[in-house]
């Protein structure tokens, strides 16, 4: 498990770019057979991914946490972005598929990560938070998910979010995860800008051809910065940031989010006029 230390708004805007990128941006989020965790003093996140190949992979608590079981107080939501899987939570196995989410509750002890095919692994990407009480285990289909539709191809911004671990559709103690589904043609994600203060925010881009990026914008929008991010990879985004992104093609992306409260809309926004 890596830790991330926090990172305040004063001490961002004097970084350079290597600096920005190695307290930042999370580079390998799949390696097939492993379980990667990046964990974030930024609320506690903590973000990885399981790709499991010929053996089946479990998540284990390391001293980072400091518990007996890695659920003991955490929940845990995940989203399939590979192959179909089957995740085996306290001796019951349920079938994730192809963008399918899964949300597991805090004291959960046992959990058991495999692939259908080993030669299609599935890719489960997920986010934990620190949790105080147990909410129902569920599978989200997209089909379940709430769907919201926002941009227009004329500002390059027609996109879809998939809203999977939400209080629209489940209950959970704190996190909150979905996936948004940029149209062909639209590059801009979040635009205009705005930030969320009381909640902090990690995104995961995927659906990338190798000579493909995306420009993350980050920083208080009077000193943004930008990291470039290639498929699959992941960016840690503090409260105080914005968290915007334009790509050189269309591109999907998950966002997960934790803090003080579940609000969607529960956002500052930001005038065009104000950022620099």
């Amino acid at each position: 498990m890596e830790v991330r230390e926090y990172v305040n708004s004063a001490y961002a805007e004097r970084m350079n770019t290597q600096e920005m990128r190695k307290n930042f941006l999370i580079e390998k989020v799949f390696i097939p057979g492993e379980v990667t965790m990046t964990y974030s003093h930024v609320d506690r996140m903590i973000a990885g991914g399981i790709t499991p190949t010929v053996k089946g992979l479990t998540l284990e608590a390391g001293k980072e946490l400091g518990t007996s079981f890695f659920l003991e107080r955490r929940e845990l939501g995940i989203i399939n972005i590979g192959g179909s899987g089957k995740i085996t939570v306290d001796g019951e196995a349920f079938t994730v598929g192809p963008r399918d989410a899964f949300y597991i509750s805090m004291g959960t002890k046992n959990l058991l990560f495999e692939s259908t095919d080993t030669q299609n692994p599935a890719k489960f990407y997920f986010n934990s938070a620190p949790a105080h009480r147990a909410c129902p285990t569920r599978l989200i289909t997209l089909a379940d998910a709430k769907h919201v539709a926002l941009g227009s191809d004329v500002d390059g911004n027609k996109r879809v979010i998939n809203q999977y671990i939400h209080p629209a559709v489940l209950e959970t103690c704190q996190l909150v995860m979905g996936l948004t589904m940029l149209s062909p043609g639209s590059m801009w994600n979040t635009m205009p800008a705005h930030t969320h203060e009381r909640r902090m925010e990690v995104y995961l881009y995927f659906d990338m051809p190798a000579d493909r990026v995306v420009f993350h914008l980050m920083g208080k929008p009077d000193q943004t910065r930008h990291i470039v991010v290639r498929n699959e990879q992941a960016v840690i985004s503090p409260s105080w940031s914005i968290h915007s992104g334009v790509g050189t093609g269309a591109y999907t992306f998950i966002w997960g989010m934790a803090g003080e409260n579940q609000t969607f809309t529960d956002m500052d926004n930001i005038a065009m006029s104000d950022l620099k």
